[in-house]
């Protein structure tokens, strides 16, 4: 067993709203998140505290809506409901139990509400979507 399985395990018992899947894809859109600014991601050696490394929950969010239109496409909407998530607010609870369980760490003016309702999922997966038939 990974040991970010052995990490996520106890916060997926205490809260089983979300998969486990959840909890690993709000991780790793994470890093697609910095890279998406153009930012450095941060790795062990990196102080938690530097500014360089902070996204704002609504960039987190876009990162992870990103994120998912490149991994699922349009089945996005789907997975994220498959895994418990409906709403932006989602994600602040999955983010929370992340630095609940010390996998993260918050500046101290970061609170669950800056994820909530920022924007409707759906729309947002399904934006920027072109099916584009090559003609022969």
């Amino acid at each position: 067993m990974t040991s970010l399985i052995k990490k996520l395990l106890p916060i997926v018992r205490r809260d089983p709203r979300y998969a486990y899947e959840a909890y690993e894809f709000v991780s790793q859109a994470l890093v697609h998140t910095h890279k998406m600014l153009g930012r450095e991601t941060p790795d062990e050696n990196s102080d938690p505290n530097d500014v360089r490394h902070h996204v704002s929950g609504r960039q987190w969010v876009e990162g992870i809506c990103d994120f998912a239109r490149q991994e699922f496409g349009l089945m996005a909407g789907v997975v994220f409901r498959m895994w418990g998530i409906h709403s932006t607010d989602d994600f602040g609870e999955i983010v929370f139990n992340l630095i609940d369980e010390g996998l993260m760490t918050r500046t101290p003016d970061e609170s669950k509400a800056d994820f909530h309702e920022l924007f409707d999922l759906d729309e947002v997966l399904d934006q920027g979507f072109r099916i584009i038939l090559e003609e022969e």
